[in-house]
């Protein structure tokens, strides 16, 4: 089932110009960085070869079922094919195409049996929220959004906010950091949405290594954990931009109780 909106007609620039095995490390590394994913100290996700990324993104408990699940319904043979590997981290693309139903059948075939009490939310139900993307993984499949208005804390939403893949455009450089305008998960006590674009910071280089070194002003981009990505041609954007507002509309459905 497409996602209504997005546009697979485009040419991904990453697509001709990237493989797989990059598009996922570049996405990889910040949480991988950060601990949450991944095996410990994953060098190989800057700039390490093909062979050693592979080998490291098998090690990804959150992002390798999916790309799994992904190739065995749409028959490609290769889980980190690239037209894969942008589909589950930007939305659109070969993945819209899957039947949500079908597919989160798949994927809980997989996660459900390595779930604890924390994640007894992965059940059938989570069918009404599926999508074969990396932000249903954040907003459906992780327990964040489960904690929302639970005490006074904002953890969650900066946990949500962090873990999705946003968009921005760059604005201005300075050394090894970027300001750009990007719009933020906000929740109000009863919904999330996006702010209106503002400015924030972002880092080009971590640990010697860089997605997008020659990064200029006006370039539309993607971050991870405050971490750039890559740049994302209109395409690609738009896919992003959309399989995101999607997400939203149906947790939000969630937490008010409508489904």
């Amino acid at each position: 089932m497409r996602q209504k909106g997005i546009d697979r007609g485009e040419e991904s620039t990453i697509e001709q110009v990237v493989s797989g095995t990059e598009i996922f490390a570049r996405y990889a590394y910040a949480p991988n960085k950060l601990g949450f994913c991944g095996p410990a100290e994953a060098v190989a996700l800057r700039g390490g070869s093909e062979t050693d990324v592979r080998a490291v993104a098998k090690q990804f408990s959150g992002a390798w079922p999916y790309l799994q699940v992904m190739a065995r319904l749409t028959g490609i043979a290769d889980p980190l094919d690239h037209r894969l590997v942008e589909s589950y981290w930007l939305g659109g693309g070969i993945g819209a195409d899957l039947d949500p139903e079908l597919f989160a059948a798949e994927l809980l075939a997989v996660i459900g049996p390595l779930a604890g009490h924390y994640w007894s939310h992965l059940t059938a139900g989570l069918a009404t929220e599926a999508a074969a993307n990396h932000c249903f993984h954040v907003l459906g499949v992780y327990p964040w959004t489960r904690l929302l208005g639970k005490g006074k804390s904002n953890h969650p939403v900066q946990v949500l906010d962090g873990c999705r893949i946003s968009w921005g455009t760059v604005i201005d450089c300075a050394g090894t950091d970027i300001t750009l305008n990007r719009r933020e998960l906000v929740w109000d006590g009863c919904e999330l949405s996006l702010s209106e674009p503002t400015p924030q910071h972002a880092e080009i280089w971590t640990d010697g290594y860089s997605a997008v070194p020659d990064v200029t002003p006006g370039d539309r981009v993607a971050v991870h954990w405050g971490r750039l990505c890559g740049r994302l041609n209109p395409g690609q954007l738009r896919n992003l931009e959309v399989s995101t507002v999607r997400q939203l509309e149906v947790t939000n459905e969630r937490l008010a109780g409508r489904h």
